[in-house]
């Protein structure tokens, strides 16, 4: 006798009442013995199948796919192997894990080892091909009638990160369908670790050295979690004499006339009155009223129940299903249980759910719902492929045997399909629960399932779930690149962004200006004309960028190598365009110095006030585990950006689903203290924010607008292709990384000392803004502008009103006060300043605030 956990229940799993183990009749006959643990004789009995491999067939008595049984069962045993999967490997680990579970047999297994699990999401192959999805991989299971599997999760990232890998099959028999998956998936999605999970562990000793074996080639750990184990032995000639008892007793089924099944490969044999299916009870039948005869005079066979299923819930994990999903169906389940109990018969004290084929999941938790909400006893299986002969014997697994056409237009083409267990076993009701790509004709034809069923019981009731089709996911476009966009070399940078280069977007600062403080128009609705840099104003870029090179190079070593040793060991670099993106490449640059690693880098917009691009984040998560993104920017001011990036992600999250991008940016400097991952916290000048396009790519500042973006675009910027004379992007960047191999030893000193140390971001840079803004009688934070980058910023695309440099400060201000010089802007000398200089945007402009000669006056 064998006990199950269920959720604080002790349920027994009993062998037959008669008293007999339902493999008898095969072991006395073929000699087959199962050996080890001895609880396998409650959870496994045998049948014969015709299978040109292996004639034998390991019945399970808790899986609820060949014998009826109790839902909490059934259910109990999933749950309690995801909950020793969970302790295995600690919340951390079951975070990052995906479980994969098998069809047909173990869909409705592998999605309870998912919620004994809880916090991962939730897969399992498929034999049903679905128009416009693409398979993420496939593989074999040589021994089954049906052999290939399809993976077909609507979110191509559910494999693509590191985290472990959670196989779940009903047996594992040789190891074979694991080690096909394994390969499959390593090969595309390597990973460190992977948990195989099975009701039965029945390989030989030789099979689990396999399995050993090959963990040791790909260099994975590869856990087991069982609940019982054992191995199958099996006499000389065993398969030659088991193909010969199935066709004496196909022979003998098809000269039998009395309760003949439908024409097929092996008939049925009925229970004759007296005997019963394993496991089950025969009850009188009740008496029972005809159905009315529909339009054509033709009697039902069925009474529909609608459960009133929750709109955008997927009916099974056939294409993904997430922690969410099931928080929404547990919500729903109580009422649909009611649904379904409020249409049973009133007499009916004995039930049967039956699902169908992969679909065994919701008719699993709909019938133990039914089943803990009610006095009623409520037994659960679902239809199958898997043609197994039936013999009406005590000491055999299948009693019984209902054969019907396939009712779901299989890609395969037609076929048998099969219950067992279900015809002679006393159930007052049957509820079959299809999926409504099985809701067909077929399911409903004179010799349909619903029609073999009306046979054996007397109501029939139907449960129709709505098939789940992802939504074909909008086309967005593949990356841009060089030199079709942008002068950097294609494979330095992807731009996650549509090209708006023939769409005039200019507007003179000055009315820009105007309308973003009145409120007219947000800044990131046009683009300020791009500043032409003087003869003079380059001499000092190329000045500051010869004194500072070296200096930049070590504060690149110190951030990617946080990255690296923090973050992820390969992650995808996200640039915030367009000041993150010469600091991405540079990053990426030194991963292959220093590591020879090839990191994908891409360029996203976010809009202050409006977010991160949406389309940009599915993007990404459709081709990288968002786990593995780091988002990345020049530098901080007072933080704007990094708390405008945490509210989008949340927002995300919420909206679409997609859940492991983190709000943690790498900035090159951090003066504001306001993120934890940073190359230096100084203050001093980099050059790339000396000038605007010209030292990024010839490419401008984002733009969202609603005429000229759509909800299923990226957002745009501009090619300048025109200003390639005087573009210094590329010498910008060959010459920081010219002085990484000087720089190499100090900056991996510098990173590892910082990963020792607190952190923690103080915020000091945002508490400094609010004082300078309430001190000049600003009122707006957005108008403050802290830092050298940012202050150049207000210098070339700003009305700017004065910059406030802090006492003392050198050579990094002088192409700041060459800008204001030429703008006429003063420059007041402030004491204690926490930064090298802030630049104050013209608090309350007007056009009339300037004089005749575009001066700013003061207020």
């Amino acid at each position: 006798m064998e006990k199950a956990v269920n959720e604080g229940e002790h349920r027994e799993v009993r062998d037959d009442a008669d008293g007999v183990w339902s493999g008898s009749w095969v072991a006395e006959r073929l000699g087959v013995e199962l050996a080890g643990d001895g609880r396998l004789t409650g959870l496994l009995g045998l049948a014969l199948r015709r299978n040109p491999k292996r004639a034998h067939l390991l019945v399970s008595n808790v899986l609820g796919k060949h014998v009826p049984q109790s839902p909490s069962v059934v259910y109990g045993y999933g749950v309690e192997l995801g909950r020793r999967v969970r302790d295995l490997l600690g919340d951390d680990e079951a975070r990052r894990a995906v479980v994969l579970g098998y069809a047909e047999t173990a869909t409705g297994l592998g999605h309870s080892v998912a919620d004994g699990l809880g916090l991962a999401p939730y897969l399992h192959s498929t034999r049903r091909p679905v128009a416009g999805v693409t398979p993420a991989g496939g593989f074999e299971e040589s021994h089954s009638h049906a052999t290939s599997h399809l993976l077909l999760p609507e979110d191509p990232a559910l494999f693509t990160g590191d985290g472990p890998l959670v196989l779940v099959d009903d047996e594992f028999s040789t190891g074979n369908t694991v080690l096909n998956t394994v390969r499959d998936l390593h090969g595309r999605y390597p990973r460190r670790r992977y948990v195989v999970v099975a009701l039965v562990d029945m390989r030989s000793s030789a099979d689990a050295g396999r399995l050993e074996a090959f963990a040791r080639e790909i260099g994975a750990r590869v856990d087991l979690v069982a609940a019982a184990s054992g191995t199958v032995r099996l006499p000389e000639g065993v398969l030659e004499k088991g193909q010969e008892l199935v066709a004496r007793y196909e022979a003998e089924a098809s000269s039998s006339s009395a309760g003949a099944a439908p024409s097929g490969p092996f008939a049925q044999f009925p229970a004759p009155l007296g005997r019963r299916p394993h496991g089950s009870r025969r009850t009188p039948p009740p008496e029972t009223t005809d159905p009315q005869p529909d339009d054509n005079g033709k009697p039902p066979h069925a009474t529909r129940i609608d459960l009133h299923w929750p709109a955008n819930l997927p009916d099974g994990a056939r294409h993904g299903f997430t922690p969410a999903h099931r928080k929404i169906l547990e919500d729903a389940l109580p009422a649909m249980a009611r649904r379904l109990a409020d249409a049973l018969p009133d007499h009916a004290r004995r039930v049967h759910i039956l699902g169908f084929e992969e679909l065994m999941y919701a008719p699993l938790r709909l019938a133990r719902e039914l089943e803990r909400t009610t006095g009623i006893e409520v037994r659960y299986s679902t239809t199958t492929r898997s043609p197994v002969l039936a013999v009406d014997d005590p000491g055999y697994a299948i009693r019984t045997r209902l054969a019907f056409p396939a009712h779901d237009d299989p890609a395969d083409g037609p076929g048998e399909r099969y219950a067992y267990n279900v015809a002679g076993a006393g159930f007052d009701a049957v509820v079959a629960v299809v999926d409504s790509a099985g809701d067909t004709p077929a399911l409903h034809a004179p010799d349909g399932l619903l029609a073999r069923l009306a046979a054996h019981t007397p109501r029939v009731l139907l449960a129709v779930i709505p098939s789940y089709a992802p939504e074909r996911p909008s086309m967005l476009p593949e990356p841009l690149r060089g030199p079709a966009f942008s002068s950097y070399a294609p494979e330095e940078v992807g731009w996650l962004l549509q090209d708006l280069s023939d769409v005039t977007l200019e507007a003179p600062t000055e009315e820009r200006e105007e309308a973003i403080q009145s409120g007219g128009a947000h800044y990131a609705e046009s683009l300020p004309v791009e500043y032409q840099p003087s003869e003079e104003y380059q001499e000092l870029f190329h000045a500051a960028l010869e004194e500072s090179a070296a200096r930049i190079a070590q504060a690149v070593g110190v951030v990617t190598e946080t990255v690296l040793a923090e973050r992820s060991p390969r992650p995808v670099l996200v640039s915030l365009a367009r000041a993150g993106t010469p600091v991405g490449i540079l990053m990426r640059r030194w991963a292959q110095h220093r590591h020879g690693l090839d990191l994908p880098h891409y360029a996203v917009s976010i809009v202050r006030g409006r977010g991160i691009d949406a389309n940009a984040l599915r993007w990404l998560a459709r081709h990288h585990d968002p786990r593995d993104v780091v988002f990345v920017d020049g530098w901080t001011g007072k933080g704007a950006i990094t708390r405008e990036l945490a509210q989008a992600l949340e927002e995300f999250e919420k909206s679409d689903g997609i859940t492991g991008f983190s709000p943690e940016i790498a900035v090159l400097a951090d003066p504001g203290s306001c993120v934890r991952t940073y190359g230096t916290r100084e203050d001093f000048l980099i050059p790339s924010a000396c000038l605007n396009s010209t030292v990024s790519g010839l490419i401008s500042r984002t733009v969202l607008r609603a005429d000229l973006v759509g909800p299923h675009d990226f957002h745009g910027a501009k090619f300048y292709r025109e200003l390639a004379g005087t573009d210094v992007s590329v010498a910008f960047l060959d010459a920081v990384s010219a002085r990484f191999p000087e720089v190499t030893d100090a900056a991996c000193a510098q990173a590892k000392e910082l990963l020792a140390s607190d952190r923690s971001p103080t915020w000091e840079g945002w508490a400094a803004v609010e004082r300078i803004s309430e001190e000049y009688a600003i009122h707006d934070v957005n108008l403050v502008k802290p830092g050298v980058g940012e202050t150049t910023r207000v210098m070339l695309r700003r009305v700017p009103w004065k910059v406030l440099a802090r006492a003392g400060a050198g050579s990094d201000l002088d192409h700041v006060r060459l800008l204001a010089e030429q703008r006429g802007v003063p420059v007041e000398e402030v004491d204690g300043l926490p930064y090298t200089c802030v630049g104050l945007i013209h608090p309350k402009y007007t056009r009339g605030a300037t004089g005749a000669d575009g001066k700013a006056v003061s207020v």
